[in-house]
């Protein structure tokens, strides 16, 4: 059978990624992992999930967490999540929220909604691979998303009009952005919702890493600053992407999208179309665990990831050779490093690991014309810091002995 002949025209923009392939090394006992964006299982609360599902199995939640729900998701965990956005002055209502099997599956339907093939989507430059590949599917083309208004609205819509295309919405993860860990200030984000107000597209503001901020003053999520300027979350035109994969447990598969009702409503109907509705028993057991400690499990992963962040970065500055940079994010799982322009992150990548045996992600992939190939990522949420020593250490070797 020849398959290719067969399949939608969209397939051939379906790419692995890099980094669920490099997952695979991590079964290698002797590799050292700066790869994924995985959170520590050691800080997983597992015994809070023991005893909650335990809960939900022998008392009278019991056929309701094992029964079809509703799209829109369990009631009582998209009640506790309005609190929580009451807290980042994101005023809304359940209506407003819908729970989604992890904000992955958020970008998804987000990119179905709104992406029509050669239409145009604005991102960062390097921006989250997945969302690239999430968006992918619907045949868009991508435009460089500059923050900072030092690239005027007009210009994004010419560029777009010249291809024929139509600029949709601009796609940024603000707070300590996988892959760069780089923040997006105040200013910026005042900006980005001019330029989107004078275009008439839509902010998709990818939240995954929020709550995992170490230093730096908090900036309110770019929802809350459109709310403050139109009065009510049902004028606005960001959608905020949240999870709780970073603070409780990726495996679980719980997010949400937190929108204007006329888009939620939207989304159920693709929610209805696609998997009916995330795992009940998931959603319960996450609300059960968030409502007994949530921010005491957010400040003990915030310890911890802290500490590992501030070592890494003294291990770069003592390993690395001339010529080689780095951000230094506030929060998040991620460093990126730029190396010298005549090396290639992915033929850096086959030489570390048959010779130092240290995996990192290549920048290439977060780009969506795969420019920038002397760039990498680092994510220090995973290691522990005499792990994060050897192998930064072994890295800096290589790099030394490679320019």
């Amino acid at each position: 059978m020849n398959w290719e002949s067969v399949f939608a025209s969209r397939s051939a923009r379906m790419q692995a990624s890099e980094i669920r392939e490099l997952l695979k090394l991590l079964e290698q006992p002797d590799i050292i992992s700066f790869a994924g964006g995985i959170p520590d299982p050691d800080l997983f609360p597992a015994a809070d999930f023991e005893q909650a599902f335990r809960d939900i199995l022998t008392g009278d939640q019991q056929a309701a967490a094992l029964q079809y729900s509703v799209s829109e998701g369990y009631l009582p965990l998209r009640q506790w999540i309005v609190d929580q956005m009451a807290r980042l002055d994101i005023a809304c209502d359940v209506d407003n929220i819908l729970i989604t099997s992890g904000s992955q599956q958020a970008l998804d339907y987000l990119g179905k909604l709104f992406l029509s093939p050669r239409d145009t989507a604005l991102v960062a430059w390097p921006t989250y691979l997945g969302a690239l590949g999430a968006f992918n599917a619907y045949e868009p083309l991508y435009d460089r998303l500059i923050t900072g208004g030092n690239r005027s609205a007009d210009d994004y819509l010419s560029t777009a009009q010249e291809k024929n295309s139509t600029v949709k919405f601009a796609y940024m993860s603000v707070d300590f952005a996988n892959p760069t860990g780089e923040t997006m200030d105040r200013a910026a984000r005042d900006a980005l919702l001019d330029m989107a107000q004078q275009t008439g597209i839509v902010i998709v503001e990818d939240a995954a890493y929020q709550s995992l901020r170490y230093d730096g003053p908090v900036i309110p999520p770019i929802l809350a600053l459109d709310i403050a300027r139109n009065g009510h979350i049902d004028a606005t035109r960001t959608l905020y992407c949240g999870s709780f994969s970073k603070t409780l447990s990726p495996g679980l598969r719980v997010g949400w999208v937190c929108a204007a009702k006329e888009v939620i409503n939207k989304l159920v109907l693709l929610k209805q179309a696609s998997d009916l509705h995330s795992s009940t028993i998931n959603q319960m057991a996450i609300h059960a665990v968030a409502s007994k400690g949530f921010d005491h499990q957010v400040d003990k992963v915030r310890t911890t990831y802290r500490s590992r962040r501030d070592h890494m970065l003294e291990c770069l500055e003592k390993h690395m050779p001339p010529g080689v940079q780095w951000t230094r994010p506030e929060g998040g799982m991620f460093i990126w490093l730029t190396l010298p322009p005549h090396l290639d992150g992915a033929d850096l990548l086959a030489r570390s690991l048959e010779t130092v045996r240290v995996a990192f992600v290549p920048g290439r992939a977060f780009f969506a014309d795969g420019s920038n190939v002397n760039t990498i990522r680092l994510n220090f949420s995973r290691p522990n810091e005499q792990t994060i020593e050897e192998g930064i250490g072994r890295l800096g070797r290589l790099l030394r002995e490679t320019t």
